[in-house]
C-alpha cells in the first residue's frame, strides 16, 4: 500500500512556494540568522568513557571494563590469578571447590588493588587457591588429562613465584 501511495506522489509532486521573512534573514526577531545541521552525533562536554554505536544494523553489544590499578610489586600475582581463574573455568570442579577458588581469587584481587595490600590475607588466599589446584595437578579429579595436570602444576608454580 505504501508503494502505491509513493507512486502517486512521484507522479504528482506537491509544490509549495516559500517566502522568507526579510527581518528574520537579517537576524531580527526570534528566528536565528543561521542554522547548523549536524549529520551525526554531537558531544557537548566531557565524553570520557563514552561508547557510541551509530548507523549500525542488527544487535549491538558494547562492553567496557575499567579495572583498579594493582599495587606496585603485585602485578605478577594479579596476572597469575587471572590466568588461573580463566583455566579453572574450563576444569570440572565440585561446587564447593569452585566457590572456594573464586572467593580466594576475589580476595587476592581485592587486596592487590588497595593502596597497602595485606600480605597475610594474600598468602592465605593463595594457599586456598593452590589447594584447589593440587588435586587437579595430582590427577585425583575425574576426567583430568595430562595437559590439565601440567597446567595446574604450572599455575601452582606461578602463584608461588608471584609471592
Amino acid at each position: 500500500m505504501m508503494r502505491d501511495i509513493q507512486k502517486e506522489f512521484d507522479k504528482h509532486p506537491i509544490r509549495v512556494p516559500i517566502e522568507s521573512d526579510p527581518r528574520a534573514a537579517l537576524g531580527a526577531g526570534p528566528v536565528p540568522a543561521s542554522t547548523t545541521i549536524y549529520n551525526g552525533p554531537v558531544f557537548h562536554g566531557d565524553a570520557n568513557g563514552a561508547q557510541l554505536a551509530w548507523n549500525n544494523s542488527g544487535e549491538i553489544n558494547q562492553q567496557q571494563t575499567q579495572g583498579d590499578p594493582v599495587a606496585p610489586g603485585f602485578e605478577p600475582l594479579a596476572q597469575a590469578v587471572a590466568l588461573v581463574m580463566q583455566g579453572l573455568a574450563k576444569v570440572e570442579l565440585t561446587d564447593a571447590d569452585r566457590n572456594d577458588a573464586e572467593e580466594a581469587a576475589t580476595e587476592i584481587v581485592t587486596e592487590v588493588t588497595t593502596a597497602q595490600p595485606n600480605t597475610g590475607k594474600i598468602r592465605r588466599a593463595v594457599k586456598v587457591l593452590k589447594g584447589a589446584l593440587a588435586p587437579i595437578a595430582a590427577g585425583l579429579t575425574a576426567a583430568t588429562s595430562s595437559e590439565v595436570q601440567e597446567w595446574a602444576r604450572t599455575a601452582i608454580d606461578q602463584l608461588g613465584n608471584a609471592l
